[in-house]
């Protein structure tokens, strides 16, 4: 017998959508509350979703396991093969040396003018980091350098953070874009164009308010150049890529062009007083910046090399043109009919053995090709994975089988059925429970798999452009990653503020808020001016 979502099982709006909360607030309560490790909040998270899904929706006890079983298996070969092979190739980098040669010759590149160091450095190899491997690593990696150019610990931290926020959305090679396809069943592409389209708003920001954190107003007066140039490249080289390739790599493209641009224009221009933090001026001395080693072309064209190989693979592979992530040898599903559209719903599992996260792994043999690393690195770079994601790997598991309970069960129809009680005034709560669901979970993927139908269901229900809530969604928890507990604990790995990440994320909350109060602008401006960007 068919399974049917029942829209109101207690009879009552309200009290319906308290009940449907129930699972966010137990995984609020473990994660941020009782500080309990992701994957076995996630674990006791999923057993409540069961509980509530076939004790107060009625889904059937069979259904409900297999609905979990589909998502688990998403969770996995949609997910977790991605972020695997990403962190793979980082550690791969990492343990040969090339990322340091990288790093080495990006920071010769710059001035001793910290406004340039920080957006060179934070937002342009920030969102290099991002795109490949994310997690937090950003911030662990960009803290300390910009403590070595004289930033105050908890400012560098802060600093990191900020400039994480625009490439969030297509991080660790696009997953939260892919995992808010899997759950809503929009098309990936189009999903990544409309992320695309906001974001290019939203990256205006974030370079003008990191010259203001590291030198006040007068960093402004003549480094706001740096600013229009650190924006607009980086969205040069997302954007295009975002609406017609993918969410793999615009993270990347972003980055690499943006270095690019800025290492062109600082050719041409320099900034009238060279700047220290807090904006003091520096001496001639002073100004003449660390003592690097010089690099041979053949060194830099190897710290180069990787971040080629990654692009050239992944676009041929996953592009449109391509009909290798079309390939599909098994297709498993459950179906039941849908409390909102009366129509049948379902959750499935198409094992696609050339899918992204195949491109990366491939990506990964090809530079082994060129890199040639010893037997002995190979087996650090596998240990060295296995310690750092195997508890990111069972979180990817069990939150896809989570949201697919939640979501099929009908739990999400009857939150988006309350929440759009609300009306249009929804476009300003969207963006907002993102960045909510960023900082109860730690994490834009699993936000954008527990929201992204209740999303998009409310925007049915309310008639707004099909993509328009979702694409919020995504970008909202992109902004609140600086406050988000586990995104924080993985940042502060590096400095002295181990086990104390409340006081970093105090401290970057003010400026998430000046973010997120922005990107409730850009959405407006969607909505009411451009809705037509916003839908199939």
């Amino acid at each position: 017998m068919v399974f049917h979502q029942i829209l109101n099982p207690a009879h009552h709006v309200a009290l319906t959508a308290i009940l449907a909360l129930i699972p966010f607030a137990v995984l609020l309560a473990l994660l941020a509350g009782f500080r309990i490790t992701a994957w076995l909040s996630v674990i006791v998270g999923s057993i409540v979703t069961l509980a509530m899904a076939i004790g107060v929706w009625k889904m059937p006890l069979g259904t409900g396991l297999h609905a979990y079983f589909l998502g688990s298996l998403t969770g996995f070969w949609d997910i977790d093969w991605i972020t695997l092979w990403g962190v793979v190739i980082f550690n791969t980098l990492t343990l040969t040396g090339i990322f340091d040669t990288f790093k080495t010759w990006l920071i010769s590149q710059a001035t001793a003018d910290i406004r340039v160091q920080t957006i060179l450095l934070a937002w342009s190899l920030g969102a290099l980091l991002e795109g490949l491997v994310g997690f937090g690593y950003p911030w662990a990696v960009m803290a300390p350098i910009l403590i070595g150019f004289g930033i105050v610990e908890l400012d560098a931290i802060r600093v990191a953070a900020i400039a994480n926020n625009a490439p969030v959305s297509y991080g660790a090679l696009g997953v939260p874009i892919i995992a808010l396809a899997a759950v809503t069943g929009l098309p990936l592409l189009s999903l990544s164009a409309s992320v695309g389209k906001i974001v290019a708003l939203l990256a205006l920001l974030p370079p003008w308010l990191l010259i203001y954190l590291v030198t006040g107003k007068k960093g402004l007066r003549d480094g706001w150049p740096l600013a229009v140039v650190g924006s607009l490249s980086y969205i040069l080289g997302q954007f295009p890529v975002s609406q017609w390739v993918g969410p793999y790599l615009p993270d990347i493209t972003g980055s690499l062009v943006s270095f690019g641009a800025l290492l062109l224009f600082l050719r041409v221009w320099r900034p009238r007083h060279i700047l220290g933090y807090g904006g003091v001026e520096l001496d001639e001395v002073a100004a003449a910046g660390p003592d690097l080693p010089r690099l041979s072309a053949k060194e830099v064209w190897r710290a180069w090399m990787p971040f080629i190989v990654l692009i050239v693979v992944v676009v041929l592979w996953t592009g449109p043109w391509s009909p290798l992530p079309k390939i599909s040898w098994l297709l498993l599903k459950v179906t039941g009919i849908s409390s909102i559209s009366h129509k049948v719903t379902d959750v499935e599992f198409s094992f696609t053995p050339f899918v992204g996260g195949t491109s990366i792994l491939a990506s990964w043999l090809v530079i082994l090709l060129f890199v040639r690393p010893q037997a002995a690195i190979l087996k650090q770079i596998f240990q060295k994975t296995l310690y750092q994601m195997w508890g990111a790997i069972v979180v990817g598991i069990f939150i896809f089988g989570l949201a697919d309970v939640f979501n099929f069960s009908g739990m999400a129809a009857s939150l988006a059925y309350a929440f759009s009680r609300i009306g249009p005034a929804f476009i300003l709560l969207a963006p907002i429970l993102g960045w909510i669901g960023v900082a109860l979970s730690g994490s834009n993927t699993s936000t954008n798999a527990m929201f992204g139908v209740m999303q998009t269901l409310v925007g049915k229900l309310l008639g707004f452009p099909i993509l328009l809530l979702p694409s919020l969604n995504s970008v909202g928890a992109e902004v609140g990653k600086p406050i988000a507990p586990q995104t924080a604990s993985v940042g502060v790995s590096t400095s002295q503020y181990v086990r104390s990440e409340g006081e970093v994320i105090r401290h970057n909350l003010g400026w998430t808020l000046v973010v997120l109060a922005w990107l409730i602008v850009v959405g407006l401006l969607y909505y009411f001016l451009a809705p037509g960007l916003m839908r199939l």
